[in-house]
């Protein structure tokens, strides 16, 4: 309903009215003693719903700031578990809850030995690892490919394509000399082992969605963030929160190629200088939360009684 213009937004009102009834049928049929919530608007109508049926609900914000559907969903829950102190400015105070962000469980056994023996890479190897989320990020990849060569001549390079440039990257590793084809590792696609793929880098690259705020600083992983230009700001405060604490730096995504503030100078500049690596480790850490699932958990029970 936000910035469409007034037909869709009267569409958008009308669908969510629906969904206000729907919510309360199933509420009324299930009973439940707590709702939670993550954000998205298909989360709005559930939230007015519970409300309404005088359901306690909780809300759960990924990002340092909501978008306009959680807004909402905040002023409705009971509290809102939150993965940054940085979200304060936000949220109401009597409300909000720093949990930490609900990493998965790999990432608690993924040792940096046993990510350098999966992939084949060499205990003293420096490691960039570049992804983009599950459909890649374009504009990350073609810097990438653009640099290749003096980035391979840094580093061995785990590249997470995504699926749509898959074809694109596996081309251009075919016609790599066999040297540099051996240190160029690529995937289309990394789930169970993503978290490996993180603990035997030494620095990736990526965008600046809500898991970054989790996952890299659970395992101290320095990154050069690329926050996705065609979405909402949420992305830049993400990663301007992480550049803040020092554990990572920003690049413009329209800035990726340039030749001095570009991809490949800030990675040249980070891996050979260790000792600002070991810095933004440390900051990376200390950013950190490593029982963010129990904190949410633990929110859930307490209103739920």
């Amino acid at each position: 309903m936000h910035g469409v213009g007034l037909l869709r937004a009267l569409g958008g009102a009308l669908r969510t009215s629906r969904g206000v009834l729907q919510a309360r049928r199933v509420l009324d049929e299930f009973r439940p003693d707590v709702v939670f919530l993550t954000g998205g608007f298909v989360g709005v109508p559930v939230s007015v719903a519970a409300w309404m049926r005088r359901v306690p609900s909780v809300v759960y914000l990924p990002d340092v700031e909501p978008g306009h559907a959680l807004r909402l969903m905040t002023r409705l829950a009971a509290k809102v578990a939150t993965t940054t102190e940085a979200s304060a400015c936000f949220i109401a105070p009597d409300k909000m809850v720093v949990t930490g962000y609900p990493v998965r469980e790999a990432f608690a056994t993924a040792s940096r030995e046993v990510a350098r023996r999966r992939f084949d890479i060499a205990h003293d190897a420096r490691v960039l690892l570049v992804y983009g989320g599950s459909k890649g990020a374009r504009s990350i990849n073609r810097a990438v490919l653009a640099g290749l060569p003096r980035l391979l001549a840094l580093a061995v390079v785990i590249h997470v394509t995504g699926a749509n440039d898959w074809e694109e990257v596996s081309a251009a590793r075919a016609q790599l000399p066999d040297d540099q084809r051996a240190r160029y590792l690529t995937f289309d696609y990394l789930h169970d082992d993503m978290a490996l793929a993180m603990a035997a880098a030494d620095l990736a690259v990526c965008r600046a969605g809500a898991s970054t705020l989790g996952e890299l600083p659970y395992l101290g992983l320095p990154a050069v963030l690329v926050p996705y230009p065609y979405a909402w700001r949420y992305q830049k405060v993400n990663a301007q929160y992480l550049a803040d604490k020092g554990a990572a730096v920003v690049i413009q995504d329209e800035a990726l190629l340039d030749e001095r503030a570009g991809l490949v100078p800030q990675v040249t500049e980070l891996l050979g200088n260790p000792l600002r690596l070991g810095a933004m480790r440390q900051a990376s850490l200390r950013v950190g939360r490593r029982d963010g699932a129990e904190r949410i958990a633990d929110l859930l029970a307490e209103v739920s009684h």
